[in-house]
């Protein structure tokens, strides 16, 4: 039988008041009609009503034991994950000319408390990017004459003209989710950063603004600033059981426009991204980096009047602006392009911005006092907010004579050190993140603060949660103070481009006390194929729905038996829907990889990869009883095989996706399509796979009986993605799934337009 915490009193209010009047006559029957509103009526329902709060309080007991039990485990509840972003700024005013920088935690204004993670220096500037998009074949042949004018013009042989036109990338500060192949797309391998000064007042002043625009990007008499980039690599899925590895810096250039031997030929200057605070890891992922600036007479942009410059935009000058009001504020140019021998031909972005920081879903607070020491052990200390960030948290504890002094973090008391005067002496503390409490030691495990002393919070992050998972567009504002002096900072605007993600919230007692047999499993160690699979799936900050371990599978080489060698496939969670199947993109296997390679023994070595999956089509005819639809049910066939073929639940035969590497056959897809309502009879079904762009009937089964069964036939490590499905009325389905019959066409018949009498 099932093993249920008990009830110590299940009675509530209304048993209690029944109770109670029933036993009325054996006690005082002169009392023989106990109405409602009769005193002694109101004074039973008292009774009733504290004794009911009394039971409450005494039921809470089990739960209580389980809590102190999930503390014994040492299985603390996660705490809420923040959710995070990129964000763009920029002066509210145009008259803003100089830089001002913002140290980390400024706030965003918003409905939960976001905050900035990093310094960054906001400047008088915004950006606009573009590439020099190669004209297609088509374009070229259709304005070959005005091609061949400017080969003349250029003195450049037809061969050696490369056509291009200036297009913008990411217009207005939008993202692009699908990405941009910025290298790609460009006749010359380079995206182009427009520097734009603010639009002056009055057009005869632009040129006064411009100058100190570059001013401030130059540093005036100081030092130049940093340029704050923020870039958003464009995610897609990760290529079929690719595995996970470190991310790798790009060999990428960035380059600042200045002037050549003349007023109008462009030189260039390099920009080296600063190594400790490059949070992109070299473009490899969505984050930011810092780019220090050159002096202000160095900055310098070629002029885009081709009556004045005729090789504007020629050659490897930057792109020509078209548009004259933004030529006029333009001031320099910054260009990515691949570094020299990289053999980089493709850099798929889904956006990149100036003025740029990442964001956070937290509130910091500092200088908060917890409470006074009473001197005995195991004191515990309730901080001001729950889900702490542990990481951030500083504590600080008054000693006598020599004020508040830190003390440090460690996950157990119990296990300071084995030497019991340094475990004495040890000024540690526990820490429960989730419920954001302290747990002081007790004299011999962890040092005992003398009475009176104050604790004090000096500084900590916390919050969390799905709230701050943001749509785009959603944060507007900044609220800051200079990182010298502490004065307000000008009025800034906030660009959001993509929505806030990875929010999460805090873990409930209930799922926590479903992690105790894991627990107890696998101690928090990846030994068995369960052990991979549930610690894969406890992975933070990912919503996964699949997990699949592949023991002595090396993936590379698609090779079965290889000792020491353990493949976990991942797949994120998805509704059952058409054709994509669900991929999991290189962040999410990173972050899967990451978890499990902490708890995986020494010598294994262990690969997180995507599923691969193989193309499937099918055409089922079917027969349709009277009285039912026949829209409908042809719908609910197709719903009902997609279903059965999803690699989630609840696809599969046993409602948790289909199984891995489980071949495909016609019969068993048949007895699924017999099973929806409105199905009188299956008139055939027919299987086929994937040959280029080509679909190739499936070959037969060779334990069936009947010559018109097919399987097609799965390796252990893929599955079927089922991109096509055709189903009719009728006896026969469909021989050919790229040339289904017109059903509204008649035969012998030729389609003719007829002209009216009157246009």
């Amino acid at each position: 039988m099932p093993i249920v915490p008990p009830s110590l009193d299940d009675r509530r209010f209304d048993d209690l008041v029944e109770d109670l009047i029933a036993r009325v006559p054996a006690h005082t029957p002169e009392w023989t009609h106990v109405r409602l509103g009769d005193p002694g009526r109101t004074l039973i329902e008292l009774f009733a009503w504290l004794g009911d709060a009394l039971l409450y309080r005494a039921n809470l007991v089990p739960e209580r034991q389980r809590l102190v039990f999930l503390k014994l485990l040492g299985m603390g509840l996660k705490p809420a994950q923040p959710a995070r972003g990129l964000v763009a700024l920029s002066f509210a005013q145009p008259t803003q000319l100089t830089a001002q920088t913002l140290p980390a935690r400024s706030t965003v204004k918003a409905a939960l408390p976001i905050e900035t993670l990093e310094e960054t220096t906001v400047l008088p500037i915004t950006s606009e990017a573009y590439i020099k998009r190669a004209l297609t074949e088509v374009e070229q042949v259709r304005q070959s004459s005005l091609l061949q004018g400017l080969a003349r013009l250029h003195q450049l042989g037809r061969d050696g003209l490369a056509p291009y036109e200036t297009t913008p990338v990411f217009a207005d500060g939008r993202a692009d989710p699908a990405g941009v192949d910025v290298f790609g797309r460009s006749a010359d391998r380079a995206l182009w950063v427009a520097l734009l000064a603010p639009v002056a007042q009055a057009p005869r002043t632009q040129e006064e603004v411009n100058d100190l625009a570059r001013l401030a990007l130059g540093g005036g008499t100081g030092a130049p600033p940093l340029l704050s980039v923020g870039v958003v690599p464009a995610q897609k899925p990760a290529a079929a059981l690719v595995e996970a590895a470190a991310p790798v810096a790009l060999p990428l250039l960035w380059e600042i426009t200045t002037r050549g031997r003349n007023g109008f030929e462009t030189d260039y200057l390099t920009l080296r991204p600063e190594a400790h605070s490059d949070r992109s890891a070299g473009l490899s992922r969505a984050g930011t980096l810092r780019l220090p600036l050159v002096h202000q007479d160095l900055i310098w942009a070629p002029p885009n009047d081709i009556g004045e410059n005729p090789a504007a935009g020629v050659g490897d000058a930057p792109p020509r602006l078209d548009d004259a009001e933004r030529a006029a504020r333009l001031i320099g140019w910054l260009r990515l392009r691949p570094g020299p021998q990289s053999g980089v031909e493709h850099l798929h972005l889904s956006w990149l911005g100036l003025n740029a920081v990442e964001v956070e879903q937290r509130r910091t607070l500092s200088g908060v006092l917890l409470g006074m020491s009473e001197g005995r052990a195991d004191q515990r200390f309730d901080l001001p907010l729950r889900s702490v960030e542990a990481v951030s948290l500083r504590i600080e504890v008054e000693e006598p004579g020599r004020g508040y002094q830190p003390w440090s973090r460690v996950d157990d008391l119990a296990a300071i050190s084995a030497q019991p005067q340094v475990a004495r002496d040890a000024t540690a503390y526990e820490l429960d993140a989730e419920a954001g409490q302290l747990r002081l030691g007790d004299g011999l495990r962890g040092r005992l603060p003398d009475a009176g002393m104050r604790i004090r919070l000096a500084e900590g992050r916390f919050g969390g949660g799905r709230a701050g998972n943001l749509p785009a567009g959603t944060l507007t504002r900044l609220d800051g103070a200079l990182q010298v002096g502490g004065q307000p900072a000008a009025a800034i605007t906030v660009l959001q481009p993509l929505p806030l993600a990875e929010g999460e919230e805090a873990e409930t007692l209930e799922a926590a006390e479903k992690r105790i047999p894991a627990l107890l499993r696998h101690r928090d160690r990846a030994v068995t194929q369960e052990d991979y699979r549930r610690l894969a799936l406890d992975t933070p900050g990912v919503d996964l729905g699949r997990i699949e371990v592949l023991p002595r599978f090396k993936p590379k080489d698609r090779r079965e038996g290889v000792p020491g060698v353990v493949s976990v496939m991942a797949l994120p969670a998805a509704a059952v829907a058409a054709a994509p199947n669900p991929r999991a993109d290189r962040p999410l296997i990173e972050r899967v990889h990451a978890h499990l390679a902490a708890r995986v023994p020494l010598a294994t070595e262990l690969y997180v990869i995507g599923c691969e999956y193989l193309p499937v089509g099918l055409s089922v005819a079917v027969s349709i009883r009277a009285g039912f639809g026949r829209e409908q049910v042809l719908l609910e066939v197709r719903e009902a095989l997609r279903r059965l073929l999803w690699p989630l639940a609840p696809g599969g035969f046993d409602g948790t996706g289909w199984s891995l590497g489980r071949a495909l056959r016609s019969r068993e897809l048949a007895v699924e399509v017999a099973r929806v309502a409105g199905v009188d009879e299956l008139g055939g079904l027919l299987m086929f796979g994937r040959q280029g762009e080509r679909w190739q009937p499936a070959s037969r089964s060779p334990l069936a009986v009947d010559p018109a069964d097919q399987q097609i036939d799965l390796r252990r490590w893929q599955l079927p993605e089922l991109l096509s499905v055709v189903v009719v009325e009728g006896s026969q389905p469909p021989s050919d799934l790229r040339s289904l019959p017109n059903p509204f066409a008649q035969a012998n018949a030729v389609a003719v337009p007829v002209v009216p009498e009157l246009c």
